[in-house]
């Protein structure tokens, strides 16, 4: 038998594929609705340890509140009073909608049941691609058709994820990837932890997390409230997260690594991503379990990115089309 291999389960009705590394004792479980990873779980002293702070019921997974290790797309985030104007047409992703109830997160797959595409296993890794779609008809203020996939590879190193949408429709589309999962890497107190993002600039944003218009928005860390200045490891304390960090260096394999690690365990974990930003949440206002693990969510682009000509050129997928994103977490040695 190989070193990785795939398997099935269930979480009551609903389907999962598992990633299986033998020799680390290593086990990622990925719902089908949403391709949305559960669990990251390593057999310690005879007791499977789960970094991952997923979704632990099926009525959590199909609610789907805090989109943990959702997949993020056309859109990740925020879209602003869930309006936006694309190519000179203005688009209401929430049309009846008033106040409060205007809220618009995330993308449009959290709740997609994707489908089992490929499946890879053998000594080196072990991979499934899982496809969805999205079509005009779909959700209202979104008439773009892209096929949307994901890849999940895990091997001995870590998980990787590689998205990639295609527009087949007729028209430019505005699209782009994220992804937002949550990490608890003991029972400790997160103010223990250290976290490292290896980033040059925040991105300025309002109490509703909308960022600021136009440059205003872009702040180097050089001139912002040192206690989000997490160039350096240091721990993260009492400060309460929920911030976008741009401008990050990457390492000479070409990944910029976010880094969390519980100084009490040794457990770290290092989240990378080719290009984009990365979003850190320290859980603050999560439904379940506030402030017990930190999310760390690698995005091609700012929130409300529909809504800002900064973001354009990022976001137009042309028809006939595809692009990539890749991203995944790296396991400590």
């Amino acid at each position: 038998m190989s070193r990785f291999t795939i398997a099935r389960s269930r979480l009551g009705e609903q389907e999962l594929v598992l990633l299986v590394d033998r020799d680390a004792e290593r086990e990622i479980r990925i719902a089908l609705r949403g391709a949305t990873v559960l669990s990251i779980a390593t057999e310690k002293r005879g007791k499977m340890h789960d970094i991952a702070d997923g979704f632990r019921s099926e009525k959590e997974l199909v609610k789907h509140t805090g989109s943990r290790f959702a997949i993020m797309t056309p859109f990740a985030n925020r879209v602003d009073d869930a309006r936006y104007t694309f190519e000179g047409t203005a688009y209401d992703l929430q049309p009846g909608a008033v106040g409060a109830d205007r809220a618009s997160r995330h993308g449009f797959l959290r709740g997609a049941t994707f489908h089992l595409d490929r499946e890879k296993a053998d000594d080196t890794h072990a991979a499934v691609t899982l496809s969805a779609k999205i079509r005009p008809d779909d959700q209202p203020g979104y008439p773009f058709a892209l096929d949307v996939s994901v890849t999940f590879t895990l091997d001995n190193d870590g998980l990787t994820l590689k998205a990639e949408t295609h527009n087949v429709g007729k028209h430019d589309a505005p699209t782009f990837f994220g992804w937002h999962p949550y990490f608890r890497l003991s029972d400790n107190p997160i103010e223990t932890w250290e976290l490292q993002v290896p980033a040059d600039t925040v991105i300025a944003a309002r109490e509703d997390f909308i960022p600021l218009a136009g440059t205003r928005a872009w702040t180097s860390l050089d001139k912002a409230d040192p206690r989000i200045d997490f160039r350096s490891p240091r721990t993260i304390g009492d400060v309460e997260l929920n911030h976008t960090f741009a401008d990050l260096q990457l390492d000479a394999d070409g990944r910029a690594r976010t880094r969390l690690r519980d100084p009490a365990t040794g457990e770290s974990i290092a989240v990378w991503q080719t290009k984009g930003v990365m979003l850190a949440f320290t859980s603050d206002t999560a439904e379940r379990d506030a402030r017990k693990s930190v999310a760390l969510e690698p995005m091609e682009c700012i929130p409300d990115a529909f809504n800002r000509d900064d973001c354009a050129p990022l976001i137009r997928l042309p028809p006939g089309e595809k692009k990539t994103f890749l991203c995944g977490v790296e396991f400590a040695a």
